[in-house]
């Protein structure tokens, strides 16, 4: 993979562009606390913070019944809309790397599999509205990633041929969805990788220890 290969960027949202554990481990523990269970640390939550709301309560209690877990789900879900984005911010160096990719004419945008409801406000309080040109949700297609619909409105939006962007990502489901995308895939390993991930094996062309590395990466 080479700078002069790529045309675009695309960002998973949670772990990858913004640090947003922090507000979605504190709605999960208000709805734990809410139905009688131990609350939770951020570090022991933090690399369940990709995988979705319902992963993050089966990681807290997972020998509770579907039913309650699900309940649990609802509860933090409802306090996650009131919390979102009050202390989620960019990784380090990413506020840079946007300013450089600007300066470089290379159009960003973000795919994620948040739904658009909390996607949306959350991208505005990160102040990236106006920056972004594409913004593509969970909701924006009738599939998710790994599916490759969301990837491909994406790059239609930014107008950029797939096989000229790099998807940058941390979860095995965001390299899949890039490489059968024709898409560049990056692995960020700064993100939300569990100690099981393996992203030595993830279809990736290259892995960012940092955003400084990323950074670097564009001004070689």
């Amino acid at each position: 993979m080479h700078k002069q290969d790529i045309k675009g960027v695309l960002f998973d949202l949670d772990g990858t562009l913004a640090d947003t554990a922090p507000d979605l481990v504190q709605a999960l523990n208000l709805s734990l606390d809410e139905a009688g269970f131990n609350v939770q640390t951020l570090e022991t939550m933090r690399h369940a913070a990709s995988h979705g709301s319902l992963y993050l309560v089966k990681t807290a209690i997972p020998h509770a019944e579907e039913r309650v877990q699900i309940a649990i789900q609802q509860a933090l879900l409802r306090y996650y809309a009131q919390i979102n984005g009050d202390h989620s911010r960019l990784f380090d160096d990413l506020p840079e790397l946007l300013s450089l990719l600007d300066s470089q004419a290379i159009p960003y945008g973000v795919v994620t599999n948040k739904p658009a409801r909390f996607a949306r406000p959350l991208v505005e309080k990160l102040g990236l509205t106006d920056k972004l040109k594409t913004m593509i949700s969970g909701d924006s297609t009738r599939y998710s990633k790994p599916h490759t619909a969301p990837m491909f409105l994406a790059a239609q939006q930014i107008a950029i041929a797939p096989q000229s962007i790099l998807y940058l990502g941390d979860a095995e489901r965001d390299l899949v969805a890039a490489h059968n995308a024709s898409m560049l895939g990056g692995v960020a390993l700064w993100g939300y990788l569990s100690a099981t991930d393996k992203p030595d094996t993830w279809p990736a062309g290259r892995q960012f220890e940092h955003g400084a590395s990323l950074k670097q990466f564009f001004t070689e």
